[in-house]
């Protein structure tokens, strides 16, 4: 009875803050509001002096104030280039072009179709959170595919759509310390952390496996959890999906029903050809001085064009099946089925557009501001003192509060690295131990800091599904994700640190 009480007064305290989150503006107007309170700051900071010494290189780094005619001349001509350089505009546009063929196909409709007949739901569940968890391997592919492909399956399963939308975003985002095999994270992280160690000993060698021990082991206790979260907390809070409030037409998935015989045998073709196209670029990305290969170092992660253009080679692998499906099945008849498809899917995300266009000038103005550099550098200031436990539980904390302000995990690590891995150095431990937590922290906050390039994504996706939802609906669904996921990762950091189990090959905790 008491833990019936406790669960109702949680979602009671969720569901307020979606009502709260979801009286707020439109996503556009609130870049706006926070676009003039960054500049506003800076004016204010500017004016007191705000400043800070980089203990790299003992420059002094300054809070730059924005509302002076030189900056408003850059809010003006670097609009475009603000917009158009956003991380997530070109990678999500692109990608849906291979997305929106396999959904207009009726491809996804089918598999999902296929699968929800003869798998168990919670096993779908489980596949769903494991692939998103395992999705950062190929980069930004994960929340973009995820959430729409997640909420498209949650409908067909009989489950509220807009849990799988924030389940999909939440299990690809979380997982920056958590995979079964290396990927686009590592690279990121590994070269800041080698040279950042080189600072204190110059011929220390580290290598970009050097966490695998550790996100290995987080995978199988990550999956669980978010789990846990879905099926006590975020599908009770969610309560049953009422259709008549989508903000579009619904997919064709809510239909239901079995398959015919000629979708059935469509279905076999375009797996077939999915198959078949990704060992034609596994063939090509393996195969002797390939291509897809560093030209220099031979890897297929670091700075090479199989990792730039995952993208594009995702786009095709859902391009493929969508392809073969429609031919089959009638829906694509000619070039101009063909385009009204491909066009539909681009339609689809005009929402997400508008919202890119003003979410990247706010982040480009809290960029120029140099307002997240001091922020971090004062953050690392309050921990000199700490070791230890402290140490390790301050530094992820810490991790997690830049984050709020800064969304690149290169680009923190770029500000972080140099100060705090020559940092614990010092006192004791092996850089790979520094870096794993700072995945930690990065990946806990991930999902809900604002400055995520990828919020537009699920927020469209959520609209269309519900009309009334808005960034309330989905902080509030995050939130005790991210809650969970912290106090689980805290305590597994905690614990591999006391125990001294190494965090990947040759990757001690302690030098």
């Amino acid at each position: 009875m008491e833990e019936k009480q406790q669960e109702s007064r949680l979602l009671r305290i969720l569901n307020g803050i979606e009502r709260v989150g979801n009286k707020m503006p439109s996503p556009i107007m609130i870049f706006i509001y926070l676009s003039i309170l960054v500049i506003l700051a800076s004016w204010v900071m500017s004016m007191f002096g705000v400043s800070v010494v980089n203990p790299v290189d003992n420059s002094e780094v300054a809070v730059n104030n924005l509302l002076t005619g030189e900056y408003f001349a850059r809010m003006i001509s670097e609009a475009g280039a603000n917009f158009a350089g956003f991380p997530a505009l070109s990678a999500v546009l692109v990608i849906m072009l291979g997305v929106g063929m396999a959904e207009k196909s009726g491809y996804f409709e089918a598999v999902l179709t296929n699968v929800v007949e003869k798998a168990p739901k919670q096993y779908i569940l489980l596949i769903i959170i494991f692939s998103g968890v395992i999705a950062n391997i190929a980069g930004d592919a994960g929340p973009i595919v995820l959430p729409p492909l997640a909420a498209l399956t949650f409908l067909k399963i009989g489950l509220n759509p807009m849990a799988g939308a924030v389940l999909g975003y939440v299990s690809s985002l979380a997982a920056f310390a958590a995979n079964v095999m290396l990927g686009m994270s590592d690279a990121l992280v590994f070269p800041f952390t080698e040279s950042a160690a080189q600072t204190i000993l110059p011929d220390i060698e580290l290598n970009v496996a050097m966490n695998y021990y550790f996100i290995f082991v987080s995978t199988f206790v990550l999956v669980p959890v978010i789990y846990f979260v879905l099926t006590k907390i975020s599908l009770p809070q969610m309560g049953e999906y009422q259709p008549e409030f989508a903000g579009e037409k619904l997919p064709a998935a809510h239909k239901g029903g079995s398959l015919s015989d000629k979708e059935i045998k469509a279905v076999k073709y375009a797996n077939w050809s999915l198959l078949a196209t990704i060992v034609i670029v596994a063939v090509l990305a393996l195969m002797p001085n390939s291509f897809l290969a560093n030209a220099e170092t031979g890897s297929l992660i670091s700075g090479s064009p199989f990792m730039d253009g995952i993208t594009v080679l995702m786009t095709i692998m859902f391009f493929v099946p969508g392809f073969v499906y429609g031919k089959m099945t009638g829906q694509v008849k000619d070039s101009h089925d063909l385009s009204r498809m491909l066009s539909s899917s681009m339609a689809d995300m005009g929402s997400f557009i508008v919202i890119i266009f003003f979410s990247s000038q706010m982040m480009a103005y809290f960029s120029w501001s140099n307002m997240g550099t001091v922020i971090a550098i004062s953050g690392a200031a309050l921990l000199e003192s700490a070791n230890g436990i402290a140490l390790i539980i301050g530094f992820i904390l810490l991790s997690m509060f830049v984050d709020f302000f800064i969304g690149s995990a290169s680009a923190k690590w770029a500000i972080l690295a140099p100060i705090f891995v020559p940092m614990f150095m010092l006192l004791g431990y092996h850089p790979s131990f520094t870096q794993i937590l700072y995945r930690i922290g990065d990946g806990i906050i991930n999902p809900l800091t604002p400055m995520q390039a990828y919020i537009p994504v699920v927020l469209a996706v959520l609209y269309k599904y519900d009309k009334r939802s808005g960034l309330g609906t989905l902080m509030s669904n995050v939130l005790p994700y991210s809650v969970a996921i912290g106090i689980m990762w805290i305590i597994m950091a905690v614990i591999w640190y006391l125990i001294g189990i190494p965090v990947g090959p040759n990757s001690p905790v302690l030098l």
